[in-house]
């Protein structure tokens, strides 16, 4: 065969296979999908995860893979945690003592995989941890109300008055008012402190802001935070703080729709470790995280 016709035919079978390449490609991720992450040390502080490495579906000029840990929030929302171009990572910034759903995707120049199956995983207790009793059957009435506790998880005596915790909710209509109550506690009442706290965005009407400035409609939702502190008090390992009963409501006794506040969840009748309610101690996170 002539030399032109050796080339042509060259040239016809790579473009062949670039375009049968192409074609696969099309129709689905180019990488294959990593296995779902397992657990290989779990410490305070400290998650050490592997999963099986993913490989390209069609040989070719393949490009290193990169690996994204993430958590799903969403339909194709997520929350990154770290990447590595190793099947191995160690996630150092999760909170102690709160349920994750991890998965894991690569990722690379001129290509992509699906996310792997999700592994949920507690990670290792903290120096304390919070218990939550939801009182209230209606989530939609004028009063937020719950109990909470809080036990020394730790190894060494617990100083109550470096412990912050913050019930997270969210102002619906933009209405920030809000009155905080403490009805009864184990260690009493007089030794607890809260504050309410919100951020409203930028351009958002308050009910405080007359007339309303221009900006996102009446009904957004303001985030925010109830805040509990305590004045004084030692928890040795294992102990708690008993139960602590709260309750909220409207300067005008309105109605407060908490579905939408990170920390609620339906009530049960049984006390449940709540993984959005945040626990600092010396401004160090212990416990909790709304974006779980």
């Amino acid at each position: 065969m002539p030399a032109r016709r050796v080339a042509a035919a060259v040239a016809l079978a790579a473009l062949a296979s670039l375009l049968a390449v192409n074609a696969a490609r099309a129709d689905g991720p180019a990488i294959s999908t990593p296995g779902a992450p397992t657990v290989v040390a779990n410490e305070p502080h400290q998650l050490t995860l592997s999963w099986a490495p993913s490989a390209w579906v069609e040989p070719g000029a393949e490009q290193p893979i990169n690996y994204e840990v993430q958590v799903p929030l969403g339909p194709n929302t997520y929350r990154f945690l770290g990447s590595t171009t190793d099947t191995t990572i160690t996630l150092t910034d999760l909170a102690p003592g709160t349920t994750y759903r991890i998965g894991v995707a690569a990722r690379a120049l001129g290509g992509y995989s699906d996310t792997s199956p999700t592994t949920t995983v507690r990670t290792a207790a903290g120096r304390a941890t919070v218990s939550y009793l939801n009182l209230d059957w209606s989530p939609t009435n004028n009063q937020i109300q719950h109990l909470l506790k809080v036990t020394n998880t730790g190894t060494g005596p617990l100083d109550l008055s470096t412990v912050r915790l913050r019930y997270h909710l969210r102002f619906e209509g933009a209405n920030t008012s809000l009155v905080p109550n403490c009805d009864w506690a184990a260690l009493g009442c007089d030794r607890i402190r809260q504050t309410v706290q919100f951020f409203i965005p930028p351009g958002a009407p308050s009910a405080l802001t007359t007339p309303a400035p221009p900006g996102p409609p009446p009904g957004t939702p303001v985030p925010g935070w109830v805040e509990l502190t305590f004045t004084d008090g030692t928890l040795a390992p294992g102990q708690s703080t008993g139960p602590i009963q709260l309750r909220h409501h409207r300067h005008s006794w309105s109605n407060i729709d908490e579905r939408d506040d990170p920390s609620w969840l339906a009530a049960t009748g049984q006390w449940t470790d709540n993984g959005r309610i945040t626990l600092d101690v010396d401004e160090v996170r212990e416990f909790g995280d709304t974006y779980s």
